[in-house]
């Protein structure tokens, strides 16, 4: 069971980057490898419902982690990871907001 989940929520303006967002988080838990192996037990990206208490945050990826050495991994090393970001870059609506906490 994995020990950390961590929230992301971002501004994606244009609809279809919004599904180009969702079908890269559907298939991370297989593309992210860490010594050769997948280290990622969960990942999903999912569009939010249309509610202004969502402060213009429409996509939310949940990722998790065995450990926050595999976070840090993810956030620095991971080219899974940089896939995303390169797909993101310039098409999101300010820095997103990341939330992670214990997954007990």
């Amino acid at each position: 069971m994995p020990n950390i989940i961590r929230l992301t929520l971002f501004k994606i303006p244009d609809p279809a980057h919004l599904q180009e967002a969702v079908q890269k988080y559907s298939t991370l838990s297989q593309d992210a490898v860490k010594d050769g192996k997948p280290y990622i037990p969960l990942a999903q990206g999912t569009a939010t419902y249309d509610d202004p208490r969502s402060q213009g945050y429409n996509f939310i990826a949940r990722t998790a982690f065995d450990s926050k050495e595999d976070m840090d991994y993810y956030d620095n090393e991971c080219s899974a990871h940089g896939q995303i970001k390169a797909l993101l870059k310039g098409r999101v609506g300010g820095p997103p907001l990341v939330v992670y906490m214990n997954a007990e």
